[in-house]
């Protein structure tokens, strides 16, 4: 049994442009090794398609290949980036892969003109041959005498034009004459008596020969050019994967149901909707639909990225003796130190990528082949776990084993765990397709991959926010397929007439889900509101902000009349309100609560009319903060009954505060009056005095009354002053109390 070499950190030639260095290094170093060059392209057809409903594909070629091979793949400039990020080649006969070219987004022009021979241009035979001067070819010709031979061998020398006499009173015309250097001497040629030519230099050939794949290739500038080259003896099979953008594949049911009532399991018939956006044919391909939602991303690997660099000028300094130092410590010997771990670091990491070579020999004396502490020494239990993983795999049957075992191999050693990992932690299900499957290019095509009888029973679902009056024909159906379920529409049937359409989300194998798919005319549901009610049920006080607990019944009635020839088993679907603190009570258990509704299920019997009750709570709280304002709040509280005595005492005790501050409050207002009214009085005996002779009797009168109310004015005063600290203080008291009211 051959043993399979993986090689997956493949050399990508693009970056330095469409792949001519790749090229002209293989043929140099065939040339060294006194090889052929490279055969003729072989083709890799599509040989699996795996495709996720997650807008990617997983697309693997595999064929055969003899010696030294190249295959040319072409994509279109979109899924490039895809295929530099997820491009995985194998060799399965111990060969190489040498290098992944691809075209570069480089003009043509420039592209072109990085090749031996430009073909840029209206290129003439003439100007080819022009810039192969010094090249050794090989010419046959047309014999015009008997001394001329019929293949030359030698060198070109150049092109050059010459003038011909033509014949009897025709004039001269100009000829293009090869000169050429051969082993006799110089020889001209004119091209016109040129029927071939071949360069004897293989580099020079290829490097034709791929200038006119990338012109062809240019013929769809939204095509690129991808050659991967193997390099081995012998014939041996050989594949590349890649992942690439693709349609989303889709699902579409058919559920038949027993039209004559006898029992009879629902069947359920699925098919898978995929396309093929590809440019060629799949022929025979094996086949697999994964339900799942890995992460993918796009990432511009194709554009050149160049990061930008300070230029920085360097100093210049005068020449100096070189200095001599002396030996220090510590710090001289920790550099050492370093400088040989590094080193033994580079050794250990080479004789892990070459074994077989000095990295190997350094490390005999060591586990795992290398000095301990760099990644040497666990290599031997990544092996074992690889080994291991592979004995497990090849154990198990059916195409998702062959896929994770397909994948583990082209993701190499490193990435066991993290394949493992990423098994056990995903929820995924594949459709494997038992026959190969051939496609037209963009082609679309239905695969069956359910035909499965499900458990199932017949249900009217109510909800009034889809249909108000009357409820929906639908069934619980138990996925009993032992396969997952996506997402899609589901064409109902009845025997062998058309019921309706629905669709379903993603059903877990063994999981009950419900479905409708026409209206249920035979049925009618009236929802009324029944009246509501609502008590308080607690009051308590905490630093002077009282909060009641007020406890609110709502009640829904559901009014059923079955006025089908059948009896109906209903599913009412009711508001779940659980978020908004809202409970069930006085109410039968519902068969299903979802986050929106709950589902109460409700036998009726053919004519049959019921009423189905809801009743629901829910406590809403209010909260009041006392304060100075009128003390009908305080009264409030107190006419409560569900206020506790101890609230109660030390609202009384609040009322007497209050009442206290109100006393305080009413005579400071009435000093006030007092002060306004005799300020008035005031204003109206001067104005008196101000118009009065000083000689009237009623003069001094008005004297003695202006002096008798200034004595006034200063007692007041003076107890407006008293009950101003009076008031702020008893104002202050009732204050921090309600403040501080706690019960």
């Amino acid at each position: 049994m051959l043993r399979r070499k993986l090689l997956w950190s493949v050399p990508l030639a693009g970056a330095i442009g469409s792949g001519v260095v790749a090229d002209r290094w293989l043929a140099a170093e065939a040339l060294a090794d006194g090889k052929q060059d490279l055969k003729p392209a072989v083709t890799l057809p599509i040989s699996r398609v795996v495709m996720f409903n997650s807008g990617v594909s997983y697309l693997s070629r595999s064929g055969e290949v003899d010696g030294d091979a190249r295959v040319d793949l072409t994509f279109q400039e979109a899924d490039i980036n895809d295929l530099i990020k997820s491009m995985v080649l194998e060799d399965f006969g111990g060969g190489r892969v040498a290098a992944v070219s691809y075209d570069s987004r480089e003009p043509i022009a420039r592209t072109l003109a990085s090749f031996s021979i430009n073909l840029n241009g209206e290129t003439t035979f003439a100007g080819i041959l022009h810039q192969a001067r010094g090249e050794r070819i090989e010419v046959t010709t047309t014999p015009t005498a008997q001394n001329q031979p019929g293949k030359l061998t030698g060198s070109i020398v150049g092109i050059e034009p010459q003038v011909v006499a033509g014949g009897p009173n025709q004039p001269a015309v100009p000829v293009a004459v090869l000169n050429m250097w051969c082993a006799e001497g110089m020889r001209a040629v004119k091209l016109t008596e040129v029927q071939q030519l071949r360069f004897l230099n293989p580099v020079i050939e290829s490097e034709f020969r791929r200038a006119l794949e990338v012109l062809a290739l240019n013929h769809d500038a939204a095509k690129k050019a991808v050659s991967l080259h193997f390099a081995g003896d012998g014939k041996r099979r050989v594949q590349v994967g890649y992942v690439v953008e693709a349609p989303v594949w889709k699902t579409s049911y058919r559920l038949m149901l027993d039209a004559e009532g006898k029992g009879a399991k629902p069947y359920l018939q699925g098919w898978a909707v995929v396309e093929n956006p590809t440019d060629e044919d799949w022929s025979g391909v094996r086949m697999a639909l994964i339900s799942g939602r890995p992460i993918s991303f796009k990432m511009d690997l194709y554009n050149p990225l160049y990061v930008p660099r300070p230029t920085v000028e360097p100093e210049l300094f005068a020449s100096l003796r070189p200095p001599t130092y002396d030996g220090g410590f510590g710090k001289a010997r920790d550099v050492n130190g370093v400088a040989l771990n590094l080193a033994d670091a580079d050794r250990a990491e080479a004789g892990a990528a070459a074994p077989g070579r000095a990295g190997a020999a350094k490390g005999a004396g060591r586990p795992g082949g290398g000095p301990a502490g760099f990644g040497a020494a666990p290599q031997p239990k990544m092996d074992a776990a690889f080994r291991q993983s592979v004995r497990a795999n090849d154990g198990q049957a059916g195409e998702a084993r062959q896929l994770e075992r397909d994948l583990v191999s082209q993701l190499g050693r490193t990435a066991v765990g993290s394949a493992a990992t990423a098994g056990k932690l995903g929820d995924f299900f594949q459709y494997a397709i038992d026959h190969p499957v051939s496609l037209a290019r963009q082609k679309s095509a239905l695969l069956p991959i359910v035909g499965k009888e499900v458990e199932g029973t017949r249900v009217s679902i109510y909800n009034p926010a889809v249909q108000p009056k009357h409820p929906l024909l639908g069934l619980r159906f138990k996925n009993t397929s032992g396969v997952h379920l996506s997402q899609g529409p589901i064409t109902v049937f009845e025997g062998s007439t058309y019921a309706g359409d629905t669709r379903i989300l993603d059903v877990q194998p063994g999981e009950e889900r419900l479905v409708s798919y026409a209206i249920d005319l035979g049925t009618e549901v009236d929802p009324q509101n029944g009246p509501g009610t609502s008590r308080i049920t607690n009051v308590r006080a905490v630093k002077g902000i009282v909060t009641t607990t007020t406890k609110i019944r709502e009640e829904k009635k559901y009014r059923i009349a079955n006025r089908s020839q059948t009896d109906r088993t209903l599913v009412i679907e009711h508001p779940n309100r659980t978020n908004q603190q809202v409970k069930l009570v006085e109410t039968a258990a519902p068969v299903e609560d979802t986050k929106e509704v709950y589902r109460f299920q409700v036998a009726v019997k053919a004519g049959e009319e019921k009423t189905f009750p809801v009743t629901e709570e829910r406590d809403v709280s209010t909260q009041v903060a006392l304060s100075n304002n009128p003390d009908q709040q305080i009264r409030f509280f107190l006419s409560l009954n569900e206020a506790t005595p101890a609230l109660k005492q030390k609202l009384a005790e609040a009322m007497k505060l209050k009442a206290a501050w109100d006393g305080q409050l009413r005579d400071l207002t009435q000093v006030k009056a007092d002060l306004a009214r005799v300020g008035t009085d005031q204003d109206r005996i001067r104005k008196n005095l101000a118009a009065t002779p000083r000689e009237a009797e009623v003069y001094q009168t008005y004297l003695t009354r202006l002096a008798t109310q200034e004595r006034e004015i200063d007692g007041l005063t003076a107890r407006e002053k008293t009950l101003m600290a009076s008031e702020f203080q008893s104002r202050k008291t009732f204050e921090d109390f309600l403040a501080n009211l706690t019960d």
